[in-house]
């Protein structure tokens, strides 16, 4: 574990940030450093996890059922995951967080940002959409309805645990296409 102190970028406080980073071997993501950034004057706070080893791209596909709604889903900070039936994609940005959870998990994930997209929409025919989106999440949430959950990792590091899972290395072309939600700079 190591910690560094600084100004702080906030409130602009003289050596009151402290900067805290610590690796970990925690198990499908392998080695991750976890940092947090605590100002003892202002209070800003900052945490992040980052996956320090690079895996085999990957790309899982599972037919969502009412047999496997508690499959467990590793999700990565650099995964992109969709719903290809219902054009639900979620893609890594920078402040994009790994998770753990279950399908039905993912699907409330799903239903929360349709949620709020059908609150900010003004238009009748996206609001209807949003509807349509809803009731098929629920639906699957209740083994009345199938579809495909896809994840899609550059890095590796997602994985979907179930016997009916599918999965393949990515290929570059797929890779290419793919955001990672890292920043990078070319010279």
């Amino acid at each position: 574990m190591s910690n560094i102190s600084t100004d702080c970028p906030v409130c602009k406080g003289k050596n009151t940030l402290e900067m805290t980073s610590k690796t970990e071997n925690i198990p499908y993501f392998g080695e991750i450093m976890e940092s947090t950034l605590l100002c003892s004057e202002c209070g800003y706070r900052h945490s992040d996890t980052i996956c320090l080893e690079q895996k085999e791209p990957v790309k899982y596909t599972l037919e969502i059922n009412k047999n496997n709604i508690n499959a467990r889903i590793v999700k990565s900070q650099t995964a992109t995951l969709s719903i290809p039936e219902l054009g639900l994609k979620v893609e890594p940005g920078p402040k994009s967080q790994g998770y753990v959870s279950n399908i039905e998990g993912v699907l409330n994930r799903f239903e929360s940002a349709v949620a709020t997209a059908m609150e900010w929409a003004e238009e009748e025919q996206i609001k209807g959409n949003a509807l349509r989106i809803l009731e098929k999440i629920e639906n699957l949430k209740y083994g009345n309805e199938t579809a495909t959950l896809v994840i899609e990792d550059p890095f590796g590091h997602s994985i979907i645990i179930h016997d009916d899972a599918k999965h393949r290395k990515l290929t570059e072309d797929e890779i290419n296409k793919l955001n990672t939600g890292f920043t990078t700079f070319e010279k």
